[in-house]
């Protein structure tokens, strides 16, 4: 990811721009209060609406900024508390940002150190992954093993409290700081969960988070499980070692792989392309195009498959966002891999951190993304090759039979060795050990041995006598 800085005219201009809207503002009202028809006629003699002139493109409407300057000078000498000048333009650089989109953001300090925290792996906290919808705040997904996951927090859910304390519009910037604070510090969540009526209280209780992005192991002899939580700056290395000490582990050349891409937030572009170029011999990965040069990128797979071709199945679900589509994008178009799940989260917009100086920046969307075949994401998401339903599977699922024969059937026709009067004992088969009880993840092992088999079975191409590749 970039992180390049503004320009010194940009912020020259900026600066100005601040200046000239103080210049204008109107002279403040004498202290006291103001009776509300008072009020009205103040407002009604700063109206600049009236005879408002087309603005040339790319240049800031001087009603506009008269129209900024007359609310700014209303609350100053109206609002029923004195307010720090400091404080309202803060809040307004915040509110310009807020009304782009739900991913850009003016940070500060503490914002800015969130964000490293978060790139690098560790931070205090509950382990969520937040964004704001429609002025609510919703989880994209819980991070692994993390207080949040552990609670059973859902991708999709609502939270509509934080220790009491509503969340509205008007505290939504503050919410992922209410989220955070000391380790070992409780925290009450009141959780809406989609098909729900009523709100759940979850309490849990805060931890230093330190995510593994990366986790795997053998499902069956030949076939691997690889996990990544989130895209971190060391996640595509992190992923490379794995893949290597499984296929070591397992003695022989890998059957298959499962990419297990569910309820992954997302994180660095750069370590996207890391992963996907660590499953693809060529072809693109991801294209961004955004209005300034250093947002146009595109990027292109290396020589070297780390699975040396063997089948590979991706499961995604609507907590797959951004990087994560960005993976299952460009192994989907580059035919790489059979896509299962759930249609991802949609996330198609890539944000740069343009700093302002050595304690603010803005978090700002400067690109959309597009996968391999040109299509953008934004808001539709991934479709999974295969949709799998949302289910869970019990202990002894498809057992319900196992153990009963004819015998144990009332009135059966008796056998040369059926013993007379003797009923057999019904024993329910238990599923066996280490089998997956995740019902995605078990369908996807499946459609793994079936590719497999296919890849065995396939004739070796025959090249015509006197012929060969060059």
């Amino acid at each position: 990811m970039m992180f390049p800085r503004l320009p010194a005219s940009l912020l020259t201009l900026v600066s100005a721009l601040m200046f000239c809207a103080v210049v204008h503002a109107a002279d403040p009202a004498p202290a006291g209060e103001m009776p509300d028809d008072e009020l009205h006629e103040s407002m009604a003699g700063q109206d600049v609406d009236a005879g408002e002139k087309p603005t040339p493109a790319g240049q800031i409407s001087l009603d506009d900024v008269r129209k900024f300057t007359a609310v700014l000078s209303l609350v100053k000498q109206a609002y029923v508390e004195e307010v720090d000048d400091h404080a309202l333009m803060q809040a307004a650089i915040k509110g310009l940002l807020v009304g782009l989109d739900p991913h850009s953001e003016y940070l500060e300090a503490g914002a800015l150190s969130q964000l490293t925290e978060d790139t690098s792996g560790s931070y205090v906290g509950l382990g969520i992954e937040v964004t704001t919808v429609d002025g609510a705040l919703r989880v994209i997904a819980p991070i692994d093993d993390t207080p949040a996951a552990r609670a059973g927090i859902k991708s999709g859910d609502s939270i509509l409290r934080i220790d009491n304390v509503p969340i509205q519009a008007e505290n939504l910037n503050d919410a992922v700081d209410m989220l955070r604070g000391p380790p070992g510090t409780d925290v009450t969540l009141s959780i809406l969960r989609e098909g729900s009526n009523l709100p759940l209280d979850i309490k849990l209780k805060r931890e230093t988070i330190r995510v593994a992005s990366v986790r795997g192991r053998m499902l069956e002899p030949g076939y691997a499980y690889l996990r990544i939580s989130q895209f971190q700056a060391e996640t595509g290395t992190d992923l490379r070692k794995r893949v290597a000490r499984l296929r070591k582990d397992n003695g022989k050349p890998l059957s298959g792989a499962i990419l297990d891409l569910r309820s992954n937030p997302g994180g660095l572009l750069t370590s996207a392309v890391e992963v996907s170029d660590l499953f693809l011999d060529a072809g693109g990965i991801v294209t961004t195009k955004g209005r300034i040069r250093e947002a146009e990128m595109a990027f292109r797979a290396t020589p070297g498959d780390a699975l040396e071709g063997v089948p590979l199945v991706v499961l995604i679900d609507n907590g797959s966002a951004s990087a994560a589509e960005i993976v299952a994008g460009a192994l989907k178009d580059n035919h790489r891999a059979l896509l299962m799940g759930r249609r991802s989260f949609g996330k198609g917009s890539v944000q740069t951190v343009l700093t302002l100086d050595d304690e603010h920046a803005l978090k700002l969307t400067t690109a959309r993304y597009y996968t391999p075949s040109g299509v953008s994401i934004q808001a539709s998401g991934i479709q999974p090759d295969i949709v799998l339903a949302d289910l869970a599977l019990s202990e002894n699922e498809g057992q319900a039979l196992a153990g009963i024969s004819e015998r144990d059937l009332r009135n059966h026709l008796k056998g040369d060795d059926d013993p007379e009067n003797e009923v057999a004992p019904v024993v329910l088969t238990p599923v066996r050990s280490g089998a997956p009880s995740d019902y995605a993840l078990s369908e996807a092992l499946n459609a793994l041995k079936a590719m497999a088999l296919q890849r065995r079975q396939a004739p070796a191409a025959t090249v015509p006598e006197g012929q060969g590749k060059g």
